[in-house]
């Protein structure tokens, strides 16, 4: 009889999970992506290289672009 109190109480979690999550489908929250996004490349290596070359396409400052393709 244990086991099936167990299996009760299991169920009445799934149900309950399954009950917040049909609501969270019905109710979605506005998400903001740049909020998603924001630090994940953090521990990137190349990050602040593509940081450098934004700034110099930005900037007019093509140098840095031609001295990477000659080297």
């Amino acid at each position: 009889m244990a086991n099936n109190i167990s299996l009760e109480e299991r169920m009445a979690t799934v149900e309950a999970a399954l009950a917040e999550l049909q609501k969270q489908v019905a109710n979605p929250q506005p998400t903001n992506w740049l909020q998603q996004i924001t630090g994940s490349f953090k521990d990137e290596p190349a990050f602040e290289e593509v940081l450098a070359y934004g700034r110099a396409i930005r900037q007019g400052d093509e140098s840095l672009l031609e001295l990477e393709n000659e080297g």
